[in-house]
């Protein structure tokens, strides 16, 4: 029997490529809504972050998940993701 191919994603703050499971989701809706995806089913576009705070801030420096997203993104939307993301590392 043939292993499993293990599913590697790209993080958009810091480049590094890992396992899918060790990432985060953030998905554009058909609303243009941006949000954390923690379950990684939500249908819609999505970017992958390491759970990390820095790696969150990185990508907004860069404004990458702007474009793997194709939308503009406003501080506003990385500030709840930020709290999203701090509040889901205390759990």
């Amino acid at each position: 029997m043939k292993p499993r191919k293990i599913p590697m994603r790209t993080c958009v703050g810091c480049g590094e490529q890992k396992m899918k499971k060790e990432l985060i989701r953030v998905v554009k809706n058909n609303e243009d809504q941006v949000f954390i995806d923690f379950v990684g089913k939500a249908n819609g576009r999505g970017a992958y972050l390491c759970p990390d705070p820095e790696c969150l801030r990185k990508a907004e420096k860069r404004d990458a998940l702007s474009r793997s997203l194709g939308i503009r993104i406003d501080k506003a939307v990385y500030s709840e993701l930020e709290r999203q993301l701090e509040e889901k590392q205390k759990k």
